[in-house]
């Protein structure tokens, strides 16, 4: 929680001010008590009216002067404390860009979703109400404690009496409380991650008719964190009526006291009633301490889980300043093997060839032969366990991360678009890029013709995700996203499987001249797009099956022959 704090430091002016105006706002509520016993012991009991008149005249003043304090420091507090939500939302959003999909697997997105939001305005209300509170309570106690015993020191020994039993029920309720505010975060984590998988997977759920499930899986979330959340509120729900109740037995027992000793005449009326507004204050400035009991520990979760996401350093980082710029385009693996996190078997293994300017080298392999993992560590989103990668001759890991993808169009298997105009989707991967370059880009892609019909045609709106768009227009998008960055190395990751044959084969050609200065690496499960390749590497769970033309291959590679003969007729074939 201190560690959080930190990120108070750009805002400490207002956090000084914040205790200024608390403090003045005290010192105004401690004053007032004695101003009122004054007015009745030598005003009202005498019968001195100007001198009552005087006397209110100066609570007036100093009152207003304690509102305005109040003002200030609410409209100082909450400065400070959006300012600090609004960096730490900031600082975390910026320190996960930089995770590899191994720490996303980890932490899960819905987590990292609920962090940066929930837990964050957790924090954001408690520093509202320790700015108050922490300034306010222990002067508000400390003070009245100091003004009680100047009005009648024997009076104060019913507080060391009722304030045991009350810190001793915060203490009972807290460790109580403590374990549920963890688990409270951590069902919204899981409602959060169900809800996320309803609305994204809309789609699926009403094609295979699972809304019934799906409503139920939603509504057992919901329920954990309902059964949790009252569970919560019914422990803490003891804390305000035992503070209440012990409050109220000692201003009886006070009042009861006191005026024995008036009876006795060892305390006047005014003393008795300044002592129990002076009471009153110091059991109210335990209530604060114990609202901040009550909001601490939940923080001090949401504190722990950003901290975690914070400290978490990212498996994949730049290890070098050197920039790729030797050999223009060239990529290649050298005995390249990789094991996922608390897998028994490698992903891939002792993987080695070399890819030039010019070249189209294709990857073709069965579902789990491990394509998507080699495109993956080319782009660094994980790095190899062993073995070395380079691009333009230069090993990746001794490269920036922004270097290393600078270089690279990649266009992956799902098309992703992001909600926007069309030209701004296009400029994703260059924002320089200029409208003549953009439409250039999309006529390579096969995508100017649709996007020309369209009403607004570049600025035409793209809805969240895509949606108005079919999966062939996406495809060709995301194409001509990458074809504009101007990379040294393409790699299409299996992105043809939605474009109907004219457009694939008037796609291919294109392509081939747009790219002949650059290395094109094609990710695909059908032979009929990767045929024309100069280079075709079979992958076979993890490891190389061989490397050749089509037609080489097809005479001496068995996987290859089994890929091909699962999608060809035998005269096809011939």
């Amino acid at each position: 929680m201190i560690r959080i704090l930190k990120n108070l430091k750009p805002y400490k002016w207002l956090v000084l001010s914040v205790f200024a105006c608390v403090f003045i706002e005290s010192m105004a509520n401690l004053y007032l008590p004695t101003l009122m016993s004054d007015i009745v012991d030598k005003g009202v009991v005498v019968g001195n009216k100007p001198y009552i008149w005087k006397m209110g005249g100066l609570m007036l003043f100093i009152s207003a002067i304690g509102a305005l304090a109040s003002i200030a420091a609410s409209y100082f507090s909450s400065g400070a404390a959006m300012g600090f939500g609004r960096d730490l939302r900031r600082k975390v959003f910026v320190h996960v860009l930089d995770f590899s999909l191994q720490e996303f697997d980890q932490v899960g997105t819905a987590s990292l979703i609920t962090r940066t939001t929930n837990d964050i305005t957790q924090l954001q209300q408690v520093v509202i109400m320790l700015f108050r509170m922490v300034a306010s309570a222990p002067i508000m106690f400390i003070g009245g404690l100091i003004m009680a015993l100047s009005k009648d020191a024997k009076l104060s020994l019913i507080l060391v009496a009722t304030m045991p039993i009350l810190a001793g029920s915060v203490l009972l309720i807290m460790s109580k409380a403590i374990p549920l505010f963890r688990t409270v975060q951590k069902r919204l984590d899981r409602l959060n991650l169900v809800l996320r998988e309803n609305l994204t997977g809309v789609r699926v759920i009403r094609a295979f008719n699972r809304e019934k499930h799906e409503q139920a899986r939603l509504q057992n979330a919901n329920k954990d964190l309902t059964d949790v959340s009252i569970k919560v509120n019914k422990v803490m729900a003891f804390m305000m009526p035992i503070m209440m109740l012990v409050m109220n037995l000692t201003v009886v027992a006070v009042v009861w006291i006191g005026g024995i000793r008036i009876d006795h005449g060892a305390m006047q009326i005014g003393d008795l009633m300044a002592y129990v507004q002076y009471i009153m204050q110091i059991m109210f400035a335990l209530i604060m301490a114990s609202m901040m009991f009550i909001m601490i520990p939940r923080a001090s979760v949401s504190a722990h889980r950003i901290n975690e996401v914070l400290d978490m350093k990212p498996v994949v980082f730049s290890e070098g300043n050197e920039t790729a710029d030797r050999k223009r385009g060239t990529l290649e693996f050298e005995h390249v093997t990789f094991r996922y996190p608390g897998a028994e078997e490698p992903a891939l293994s002792d993987i080695s060839f070399k890819a030039h300017p010019g070249e189209v080298t294709a990857i073709i392999g069965g579902t789990g032969s491990g394509k998507t993992t080699l495109v993956n560590l080319i782009l660094r989103f994980f790095d190899a366990t062993s073995g070395t990668i380079r691009i333009n001759g230069v090993d990746i890991r001794k490269c920036t991360l922004e270097d290393v993808r600078s270089r690279i169009g990649y266009v992956p298997q799902k098309s992703l678009l992001f909600s926007g105009t069309i030209s701004d989707n296009l400029r994703f991967g260059k924002e320089d890029a200029t409208q003549a370059e953009i439409e250039h880009a999309a006529r390579i892609a096969q995508a100017d013709d649709f996007i020309k019909q369209m009403k607004d045609g570049y600025e035409s709106i793209i809805s969240q995700g895509g949606t108005n768009l079919s999966g062939g227009q996406k495809q060709r998008l995301s194409i001509a996203r990458a074809l504009v960055r101007k990379p040294d190395i393409y790699i299409f990751d299996d992105c043809f499987s939605a474009l109907d044959y004219k457009t694939d084969r008037d796609l291919r050609a294109a392509l081939k001249e747009e790219t002949k200065q650059a290395t094109v690496i094609v990710v695909a499960q059908r032979v009929s797009t990767v045929m024309d390749a100069d280079r075709i590497i079979v992958l076979d769970q993890g490891k190389i099956a061989g490397i050749g033309t089509h037609r080489e291959l097809l005479a001496t590679n068995a996987v290859y022959q089994e890929i091909v003969a699962s999608q060809f007729r035998e005269d096809e074939i011939a």
